[in-house]
């Protein structure tokens, strides 16, 4: 006989999910499964639409990371217009894609994570969450809101508002940016970099408490995937794609996104919306792979940034490379936080920021456009194919928390394994299996476009609780 533990819903993550843990008789945990019970199908619902709808369109998938699938949506675009963007709207794209990853960090850090960090895995979880955390260390809150303000406002000043801005647009961007609005993104440069520099001071010493969670949240080896250039630096917006191994190998390099479809492959599994994507080199399962900002620090030689590239030395020394610890996502999210800010600053002063030269017009010349892009939570593609008129007959998304799928299963299981067990189960045992996902940052609502069956479990009760019929699908 086995016993079924149920984690529903797994909290402070953006989404709806729940664990399962089977235990046997000695009360070991044999297996652990990441259910995402949530559908979007965006994939097909945008099939008929005008191309150009799409990056507006596809912003839509999550109110979190918005800006995200719209710089991926207006890249696939501008392969279906066969334009050259004009190098002002790339960098204004790059802004604001910045901006968003500051800000979603920050939201992971600061609000979903901070409680376990800063309250402790086995505090009272009615305390354990943003409240608690408001009573305790007001500080460490009030920074968190305001990294996220810095992120949001450089939206909405560039895009006209900060959830789901249509200022990216097929071609470039819809318009320039102005002087008094640049002026005002540099004013908040310095004390948003004093934030993340103080949040860099007191986080790493707090790491000596966490050496189990360490060893077993999702610490095994894997493939990292992600953008890189030729600088060796971070890269979010251009560039090809690289592939590491456990060892700190390059198996593959500047593999064309065009071409993603040859070395990734995308698996569906019954008991989630959420597909698994996978190195078709080395097939299902073994292609795991993770992305997201532990992976983009794995696959780098430094930062680009002079302050961000003295806290990636820090980090670096202290944890031998590749970083296989599913744990430091928490620590790589303060130093892309740290960088974001910094390019974002050497970005307002170039001298070309303020062209008003941000979009190259065309009609489609193409039938079909693939985009990749950087976002929080790891590589995001999206592919699109267009007809005569322009309609989209094909969309497929290959979303940044589904490619860290197989590896959050893996996680799951292993932390289980470690701290779950016997007879008695205790809240933080869970917890910290919470934590393993909490820790990949997982945008769920982005991410379900499962394709094949759609189970469901219909249950017909009369007025007295009796059950009358039950029907099941899939």
């Amino acid at each position: 006989m086995t016993r079924r533990i149920e984690i529903n819903p797994v909290t402070r993550i953006e989404g709806h999910a729940m664990i399962s843990l089977h235990l046997d008789d000695a009360g070991l945990v044999q297996q652990a499964h990441l259910h995402v019970n949530q559908l979007r199908g965006f994939e097909q619902f945008c099939v008929g639409r005008p191309f150009y709808e799409m990056p507006a369109l596809m912003a839509r998938i999550c109110g979190i990371c918005p800006v995200s699938h719209l710089v991926a949506a207006s890249k696939a675009c501008d392969e279906l217009l066969a334009v050259q963007v004009p190098p002002t709207a790339a960098k204004l794209r790059r802004i604001m894609n910045l901006a968003q990853i500051i800000q979603s960090h920050a939201l992971n850090f600061f609000h979903l994570s901070s409680p376990d960090l800063l309250l402790g895995m086995d505090s009272d979880p009615t305390q354990r969450n943003l409240f608690g955390l408001l009573q305790s260390h007001p500080e460490r809150a009030r920074d968190g809101i305001r990294l996220r303000q810095f992120g949001q406002q450089i939206i909405e000043l560039l895009g006209g508002k900060r959830i789901h801005p249509g200022w990216v647009v097929p071609g470039g961007v819809n318009e320039p940016l102005s002087k008094a609005h640049r002026e005002q993104m540099l004013g908040m440069v310095p004390d948003a970099l004093a934030i993340i520099e103080r949040t860099l001071t007191w986080f790493p010493p707090l790491l000596d408490q966490f050496s189990a969670e360490i060893q077993t949240f999702g610490n095994f080896p894997s493939l990292f995937v992600g953008l890189a250039n030729h600088q060796g630096t971070l890269e979010h917006y251009d560039g090809g794609i690289r592939v590491m191994d456990s060892a700190g190998n390059n198996i593959a390099q500047w593999l064309e996104p065009n071409h993603y479809a040859d070395y990734i492959g995308e698996a569906v599994e019954p008991d989630s919306y959420l597909k698994s994507p996978y190195y078709k080199p080395l097939g299902y399962p073994d292609g795991m792979y993770r992305v997201g900002p532990l992976a983009r620090l794995n696959l780098v030689d430094r930062c680009g940034t002079p302050r961000a590239d003295a806290a990636f030395a820090t980090f670096t020394a202290s944890h031998p490379r590749p970083v296989l610890s599913s744990f430091h996502y928490h620590y790589a999210r303060l130093i892309e936080i740290l960088y974001g800010i910094e390019q974002i600053e050497l970005l307002l002063n170039d001298p070309d920021i303020l062209s008003e030269h941000v979009r190259a017009f065309a009609e489609p010349n193409r039938s079909e456009g693939i985009g990749v892009s950087e976002a929080p939570r790891g590589t995001l593609i999206h592919h699109y194919r267009i007809d005569g008129q322009g309609l989209v007959t094909y969309a497929n998304m290959i979303i940044a928390s589904g490619n860290n799928n197989l590896a959050m299963n893996r996680g799951i299981l292993q932390a289980a394994r470690h701290f779950v067990h016997g007879t008695e189960i205790k809240e933080g045992m869970l917890n910290r299996v919470e934590a393993v996902i909490r820790a990949f940052d997982p945008c769920l609502s982005c991410s379900t476009h499962a394709a094949g069956a759609m189970p469901f479990h219909i249950c017909l009760h009369a007025p007295d609780g009796s059950l009358l019929h039950e029907l099941w699908r899939g």
